[in-house]
Parts: structure tokens; C-alpha cells; sequence
């Protein structure tokens, strides 16, 4: 009887960790593998935020090399200004009202 039992339970638990496992073992069917074409503002976005970034990762740069003592204080603070100013130009654009007052001049009207 245990013997019966004990094969009972394992093939229980097989059909659960099958039931459970079988959404995982499938492979999707996509509905369309085509990329979207981005819109102008997505574009525009991306186009920012790549811009921000690089502003950035010159800031950092800029610093790091301000501390290790490979560029000097006065060539630091001559382009630290501009570096900054395109970082907030570009954080500025990124901000949702901003892109809702360059839809708005966009339209015709």
C-alpha cells in the first residue's frame, strides 16, 4: 500500500511541476516581429537623451580629470560652463512641459 501511495504522490507532484512549468516550456508566438517606426517626438527624445548623456559623461570626465590633477583650474573653469550649460539645456528639453510647448509650436494653427 505505501509502495502505491509513494507512486501516487510522485506522479502528482510530475503533473504539477508540469502544469506549472508548461506556460514557460512554450515559445511565444509573436503577434509581429516588425519594429515600430518611431514618431518625431520619440525621435526628438532620443535624440536629447543622448545628448544629456554625453554632457554628462564629459562632466564626469571633466572632474575626474579636474581631481587627479590633469587639468588644471583654469582650464576647468573654462569648460566646465559650457559642459553645464548643454546638460541643463538638455535635462530642460527632456521635462514634460517643455515637449508638450514644442508640440504645441509644431502644430499649425
Amino acid at each position: 500500500m505505501t509502495t502505491l501511495a509513494l507512486a501516487l504522490g510522485a506522479a502528482l507532484a510530475l503533473a504539477a511541476v508540469l502544469a506549472v512549468a508548461r506556460p514557460f516550456l512554450r515559445e511565444p508566438a509573436p503577434a509581429s516581429d516588425a519594429l515600430a517606426e518611431p514618431t518625431e517626438l520619440e525621435r526628438r527624445r532620443l535624440t536629447l537623451a543622448e545628448e544629456r548623456d554625453r554632457a554628462l559623461a564629459a562632466l564626469k570626465e571633466l572632474e575626474f580629470d579636474h581631481r587627479t590633477g590633469k587639468v588644471s583650474d583654469e582650464d576647468y573653469r573654462r569648460l566646465v560652463g559650457p559642459l553645464r550649460r548643454s546638460a541643463a539645456d538638455a535635462l530642460r528639453a527632456l521635462e514634460p512641459r517643455a515637449e508638450a510647448r514644442h508640440v504645441h509650436a509644431a502644430r499649425p494653427g
